[in-house]
């Protein structure tokens, strides 16, 4: 998974997404850095000592704090934690591989091919039973073994205002297993925008996760790769983007963001939009920055697809260093992964759980913030198996040493809203810019 969420700005992540400092965790950024030195002058750990790389900002390192703390008492092995700055994070991976200095655990931004042959097969925790982790989210290769699970998710979701919802009388769902098609909640949003004299009916990043959770749950498959990796447009996603640039009109959707990068997120902060279309990553932020309306986070639509475009927030890989430290290491992720401690770090670190059924209770004063937790906790188990497709697409084009270093889509999607182009044109580009980047490498 090249990347399998960018950590937005600071810690790991994919494209376009914001990961948020969890409101528990309060911590300086003083002891953001753990020494780096920790990281292996050898060829890796002993049975009783580890070294785990993260990259994380202050606060969301919380969980790892607690979850290396509570092992040690557990088992009497230390686990060195060395927090590395996001920047130069790959780098330093690949490094340290060329020197046979891996450290014996790490959590990840992508599966890079230069180390790939060094990790360890995850598959014995990964299929579990007891840990109920979702395997749509899990990087394998091509044999099948288990090359990483994620720490976290993070998904694609809706956000609206409660508050002008409300003053116009018009209901929405809250429930995923009582949804809405997305036909029903622009025809909701735009009578919310009707009646309350509100701007726009929804905003909607400029982000091609966005849109290819939109175009899942509208049956299609978006940038979908055949057995020989060549990639094409389904109708059914035809049909969603022409539907999607249709919606661009000025009234339902501003052009700007598409076309000249208008900030969405403060469009729906202003209190003049009804609705947005983000991300789980927008919630610790608008539990402290919205002040002007009630919001709450709704089910995603689905039309008729109950689906969401979901990524790893980090991908936790452990390296075959030695025979010692390569049992030890894969003890300490087998127990990371049992449901009571990985409650414990979602907890403490404020992490959307890739395990099912865990109900954590997460510590935000806001019962919109609280609501907006159980609602994605909640729907991600519901998603169709396509919603981690891309996720997944990843790893298979980062072990065949390819890249999708610039996802067309922003571009040319920009250009048919503007009317420089059909919907269709624009995705026939699309489909050239992925055959170009990574075709023949599914």
């Amino acid at each position: 998974m090249t990347t399998v969420g960018v950590r937005r700005s600071s810690r790991l992540g994919r494209g376009g997404m914001r990961r948020l400092v969890p409101l528990a965790a309060v911590a300086s950024a003083g002891a953001l850095l753990l020494s780096a030195c920790g990281g292996g002058s050898d060829s890796g750990g002993t049975s009783k000592s580890l070294t785990f790389w993260i990259s994380t900002v202050p606060g969301q390192d919380a969980g790892w704090k607690k979850s290396v703390a509570e092992y040690k008492k557990e088992t009497g092995v230390d686990v060195k934690l060395v927090n590395i700055p996001y920047d130069g994070y790959d780098a330093k991976l690949r490094n340290a591989a060329q020197a046979s200095s891996l450290p014996d655990v790490a959590a990840v931004p992508k599966i890079d091919p230069i180390w790939s042959n060094k990790l360890l097969d995850l598959g014995s925790i990964a299929n579990n039973k007891t840990n109920k982790i979702n395997a749509n989210f899990v990087a394998k290769d091509s044999s099948g073994k288990v090359l990483s699970i994620p720490s976290d998710v993070t998904a694609s979701g809706m956000f609206i205002n409660k508050s002008l919802f409300e003053k116009a009388g018009v209901s929405y769902p809250t429930s995923p297993s009582k949804t809405w098609t997305w036909t029903e909640f622009i025809k909701a949003a735009d009578e919310v925008r009707e009646k309350t004299k509100a701007k726009y009916s929804l905003t909607f990043d400029q982000s091609p996760s966005r849109l290819r959770a939109m175009v899942y749950e509208m049956g299609g498959q978006y940038m979908h790769a055949d057995s020989s990796g060549k990639f094409s447009a389904d109708e059914a996603t035809k049909k969603a983007v022409n539907t999607f640039v249709g919606w661009n009109d000025d009234k339902t959707m501003p052009k700007s963001v598409w076309t000249s990068g208008a900030d969405p997120s403060a469009m729906f902060q202003s209190g003049d939009v009804v609705a947005y279309w983000s991300g789980v990553w927008q919630v610790a932020s608008f539990a402290e920055s919205v002040t002007k309306f009630e919001w709450a986070s709704v089910p995603t639509p689905a039309e008729p697809v109950q689906a969401s475009d979901v990524n790893s927030g980090g991908m936790v890989v452990g390296f075959n260093n030695n025979s010692d430290a390569a049992t030890a290491a894969n003890k300490f992720i087998s127990w990371l992964y049992e449901p009571e401690h990985y409650k414990a770090l979602c907890e403490a670190s404020g992490f959307l759980p890739v395990e099912s059924g865990l109900n954590p209770t997460y510590p935000f004063k806001s019962e919109a913030a609280q609501a907006a937790f159980k609602l994605y906790n909640e729907s991600i188990p519901l998603y169709a198996p396509i919603s981690g497709y891309f996720n997944v697409a990843q790893t298979n084009w980062a072990l065949k040493g390819k890249s999708l270093t610039e996802d067309p889509t922003k571009t040319e999607i920009g250009k048919a809203i503007n009317g420089q182009q059909s919907a269709d044109k624009a995705l026939e580009n699309i489909v050239a810019g992925y055959n170009q980047q990574v075709g023949g490498a599914s």
